[in-house]
């Protein structure tokens, strides 16, 4: 990628535009707006159906079809979803027993969790989608060119998941629990899940069972976490 300039800068612009506008949006704005929509529900779909795709997926999305000859995946490859991909999806048979078995080990038992609304289900469609589209689909895609090797592809991938658990770091801290997170080994989490949608992305090389997995995995955790 760091050979292509205009595809670098375009990489490091879009990077300070999320990171600072997503920081923005959650310390301050998003305060405002919850007293704005009280409806707890209301207020997610609005801004993650809403605001996220315009700060994140709007940018992504033209990024990757302006820059789709010079990724290491062209768009018309990444946005498509083959017949042999399918078996990829058996790995959300692993997500589901992960989540089912942690929330039975805090719960002492199997149930629904007591916070969950359906509006969630509507919530995990989005979030799949925007942040596959932004940290697998532009982010992975541009710093995966000339990654010949498999350990420059697994520095990639590195570089992948600490964005994706810098991304999560204004959400945490208005929920105040940042410092939990770590001392929980919470983080680790967020880093795992991100190198194995890095890993169907490059074996697919398609964004489609990455979106499906993060949406499934999502899914789980409001529902029984």
């Amino acid at each position: 990628m760091w050979k292509n300039k205009k595809l670098t800068a375009a990489w490091v612009l879009f990077a300070v535009w999320l990171y600072g506008a997503w920081s923005v949006y959650t310390l301050w704005l998003l305060p405002i707006l919850q007293d704005a929509l009280p409806n707890k529900y209301m207020m997610e779909l609005v801004g993650t159906g809403i605001i996220k795709n315009i700060v994140w997926v709007l940018p992504a999305f033209w990024l990757i079809r302006h820059f789709s000859q010079e990724l290491a995946i062209p768009a018309k490859e990444l946005f498509s979803l083959r017949r042999e991909h399918l078996k990829y999806l058996l790995i959300a048979v692993f997500l589901a027993v992960l989540v089912i078995v942690g929330a039975v080990g805090r719960r002492h038992g199997f149930s629904l969790s007591p916070g969950f609304h359906p509006s969630q289900l509507i919530i995990v469609l989005f979030v799949g989608i925007e942040e596959e589209m932004v940290f697998r689909g532009f982010f992975l895609n541009g710093t995966l060119i000339g990654a010949d090797t498999n350990f420059k592809k697994g520095i990639a991938v590195a570089v992948n998941a600490v964005m994706f658990l810098f991304i999560h770091f204004p959400i945490w801290i208005y929920n105040g629990v940042f410092i939990t997170n770590f001392t929980n080994f919470g983080f680790i989490t967020i880093l795992v899940l991100s190198a194995l949608f890095s890993f169907c992305t490059m074996r697919c090389r398609s964004l489609w069972v990455a979106v499906i997995l993060h949406s499934f995995y999502d899914a789980m955790i409001f529902l029984f976490a």
